[in-house]
């Protein structure tokens, strides 16, 4: 258990400029709206995250192709949507997903979602990743943990989610103090129910914790009954004014 510190000491003065990274929309079919959104964006997103169907699907989908193309043309990365069920999803059922993303929607990196987080896991995590570094050299690797991992996680990835969860959580939690020994463009925090009233004190909160990638959404996950990313939070145009002028720094 690594020791926690509820600042991080130096961020505030880095000029590191805050982006918003999408863990995934509902299918371009169901939220045409949001994928328009988010493809005249552009420089504020970091990255967005395709998930098809749990994954790629089982055939290239045109709706998915199109919404991944115009995000590409707007210079905005698309990963593709991976999970490891916490490290139990056989290797080569990852590895052939990947694939299919590649070869179908031509992503720039991937999202590992519900990725393991312990040290006994992390010779695995090593090994998928370096598998999807051989697929395409630059890939962009974004490992889902959701909460602070092992340290060893930090250099085996380009960023880590160290954060998942509802925004009654996030006001009150702390930051790994093993995590002021790397830049802020190596973290994302991922946080549902933010209201807009508090909208300015989360954005503290991803500053002095050290994260430069976020997702803030008004949604919530309904007691767990709902996916609280599937659409864009109500005060969307607001939070992108926010990061795109740098008011959020």
């Amino acid at each position: 258990m690594p020791h926690l510190i509820s600042t991080r000491a130096g961020t505030s003065s880095t000029g590191v400029r805050t982006g918003l990274g999408v863990p995934g929309c509902a299918h371009p079919l169901l939220a045409a709206a949001e994928w328009d959104a988010l493809a005249r964006t552009g420089p504020p997103l970091h990255w967005v995250v395709l998930d098809v169907a749990g994954g790629p699907g089982v055939q290239p989908d045109p709706h998915c192709l199109d919404a991944a193309g115009r995000l590409r043309n707007a210079g905005v990365r698309v990963l593709g949507h991976l999970d490891t069920a916490y490290g139990t999803r056989p290797f080569a059922e990852v590895i052939a997903e990947a694939h299919r993303y590649l070869e179908w929607y031509q992503v720039d990196g991937f999202l590992l979602e519900h990725c393991p987080a312990d040290r006994a896991t992390l010779p695995q995590v090593r090994r998928t990743v370096g598998a999807l570094r051989a697929l395409r050299e630059d890939a962009h690797i974004v490992l889902g943990h959701g909460t602070h991992p092992h340290p060893g996680y930090a250099e085996t990835a380009d960023q880590l989610v160290t954060f998942r969860g509802p925004w009654r959580d996030y006001r009150w939690s702390q930051v790994a103090e093993w995590t002021a020994d790397h830049p802020p463009e190596r973290f994302c925090h991922f946080v549902h129910g933010v209201p807009r009233g508090h909208l300015d004190e989360a954005l503290r909160i991803a500053r002095w914790q050290g994260a430069a990638t976020i997702w803030f959404t008004d949604r919530t996950d309904r007691g767990g009954s709902a996916d609280p990313w599937e659409a864009l939070p109500g005060y969307w145009d607001d939070i992108v004014s926010r990061i795109g002028t740098g008011v959020s720094e």
